[in-house]
């Protein structure tokens, strides 16, 4: 089935939850370019006022339909510093004399047409700016709040700085990336996430476990699934596979090919068209909802995604350093030199087109499940923010013409939504797994990243120590250097740095972080036993004060969020 007109019932068919999940690490005070706070800067550019833009325009067309957002608190804390307004302004009034700059070199050259793309550009940053200053005031989080007030989207939760929960070498750090991260959100958005975000889609059920770095202990866990009932967590998402059983369609498994691993398993009969219930202790049941694998894998393919269509802006090929860019996939198998000018009339038809493949692909879906069980079903569509926009400049285009044409025919809904009107009919259990190359940890546990985690099991132990050696400590000093020594190990557990090794698209960065943290964590616990005999060095306070200013996120960091009762 590949027509909207084969495919349109009567009257709703189902129900879509499309899921944007919206991180980045902490990079204010970590570098500029190519990694750090430009990052950040073309996220926000490209992607994040992209997608309010869109939204806000459904609404003002009084348009039905609603997404899931996740923004991770670590991203929020980001968004609502004086740095990141300050720096992003001053990012688009860069962007902005770099395609006027480039107007005149491509006009005296003749260029007609490129001469149109960088003025295309121009307008592009104008507009960004316009709309950050005029229309949100420099205040994203609170452009995202209004839209969850008013119900046209939902937020949720994700651990603190996206820690990968299964590895964490402790509970009490589990925990405290979940307890973190719900302060984080109800300071940001004003009231408690209903679900959240599993950093990597990375789950790992009860059982006994040892740390795969390091010294070896085993020792009786709890699943992932409890520590979140304890915080009131109601759903988050898992890849089909944990669910479905089969091969795991991965995200980033088109990276890793002459490494790939064989972690599919029998199939369970069980359909990620359904929600389930996994149970936590006593009363309480998290809900999950699975990836629908045909949908997600014409989005995420490297091989024959959407993103990779020859009409669409090419990501990797720009005009000089750190340039603008000209120039369309054409063919993926092309080097870089040989990509012809950017169409931008043809993009957007190839955008409505795959829009019009995925409607219909989520309607066929939809009327399959129903004609085999006799029940409503659900496409769950979830995916990473900066795909749309960054990595797919069109891809905001493609997702608001998504959105229009299953309206009247699938209930696009948030989760919390769905799962009010649909709770989960059957409970059961699920395997350890992510979203990742083979469906496992292998992306970010692998011989390339296990000193990382030597490291975080390192500093999660010396974290405790230091908590119960100061716990009746009241001296304000002693207290700032073990609320840094929690930052700088939320810092170095974040996702981001073994992925990163592991992928090598920014190793050196990665690894780089990695090493300033746990330098910084090493000094502070020095630093810590000086406090404690009232010997802090002359140059210890200036130092305190910078590492302070530098990773400055959570400034109300609660220390008993290390321990197992929320």
């Amino acid at each position: 089935m590949t027509s909207m007109q084969r495919a349109v019932p009567p009257t709703p068919l189902g129900h879509l939850v499309f899921v944007l999940h919206t991180h980045l690490p902490w990079v204010l005070g970590h570098g500029r370019w190519p990694h750090g706070e430009a990052w950040l800067y073309e996220a926000t550019a490209e992607c994040y006022l992209p997608i309010l833009r869109l939204l806000d325009r459904l609404e003002e067309e009084g348009r039905k339909g609603s997404i899931t957002i996740g923004i991770t608190p670590v991203l929020s804390e980001m968004l609502a510093t004086p740095r990141f307004r300050d720096g992003f302004l001053a990012y688009l009034e860069e962007r902005t004399n770099r395609a006027e700059a480039d107007q005149r070199e491509f006009d005296a050259a003749g260029d007609d047409g490129r001469r149109r793309a960088a003025a295309a550009w121009s307008d592009f940053y104008g507009g960004a700016k316009a709309d950050f200053v005029e229309t949100y005031n420099q205040d994203l989080l609170s452009a995202f709040t209004r839209l969850q007030n008013r119900d046209r989207i939902e937020i949720i939760v994700s651990a603190a700085t996206h820690g990968y929960l299964p590895l964490l070498g402790r509970d009490e750090s589990i925990n405290a990336q979940l307890a973190t991260g719900i302060a984080s959100y109800r300071r940001s958005f004003g009231r408690r996430p209903r679900g959240i975000w599993l950093p990597e889609c990375a789950y790992r059920p009860g059982y006994i476990w040892s740390r795969p770095a390091g010294p070896a202990r085993a020792w009786l866990r709890p699943g992932l699934e409890e520590l979140l009932g304890r915080h009131g967590i109601g759903f988050f998402f898992v890849d089909s596979h944990l669910v479905a059983g089969g091969a795991p369609i991965g995200t980033y498994e088109d990276r890793f090919k002459e490494r790939r691993l064989d972690a599919a398993r029998d199939g369970t009969g069980l359909s990620p068209q359904e929600p389930y219930a996994l149970s936590a202790s006593g009363e309480r049941k998290v809900a999950i909802l699975a990836r629908d694998p045909r949908s997600g894998v014409q989005v995420w393919s490297a091989d024959y995604g959407y993103p990779g269509d020859g009409a669409y802006l090419e990501f990797h090929r720009k005009h000089g350093m750190d340039g603008l860019r000209y120039w369309r996939v054409t063919d993926r198998q092309l080097p870089l030199r040989e990509k012809v000018p950017y169409d931008p009339d043809a993009a957007k038809e190839r955008a409505a087109a795959h829009a019009d493949h995925f409607a219909s692909l989520v309607l066929e879906t939809l009327h399959e499940h129903q004609e085999a069980t006799g029940r409503t079903g659900v496409v769950v569509a979830p995916f990473d923010t900066e795909l749309f926009g960054h990595w797919w400049f069109e891809g905001p285009t493609w997702l608001e013409a998504v959105l229009r044409k299953l309206e009247g025919h699938v209930d696009a809904v948030t989760a919390s939504d769905f799962l009010a009107a649909h709770p989960p009919r059957s409970t059961i259990q699920i395997p350890e797994g992510s979203w990742g190359q083979g469906g496992h940890h292998y992306v970010w546990l692998n011989d390339g990243t296990r000193w990382i985690w030597e490291e975080v099991y390192r500093a999660e132990d010396g974290l405790i120590d230091a908590l119960r050696a100061t716990r009746s400590r009241k001296d304000p000093t002693v207290r700032r250097i073990v609320a840094q020594l929690a930052r700088e190990l939320l810092l170095l557990e974040a996702s981001d740095w073994p992925f990163l090794v592991t992928t090598v698209a920014a190793k050196d960065y990665a690894e780089a972080r990695v090493k300033e943290h746990v330098k910084a964590f090493d000094r502070l616990r020095t630093m810590l036993e000086r406090a404690k005999e009232g010997t802090l060095a002359p140059d210890d306070a200036a130092w305190l004060a910078a590492i302070e200013e530098r990773d400055s996120p959570f400034p109300d960091l609660d220390l008993e969020s290390w321990t197992l009762e929320p």
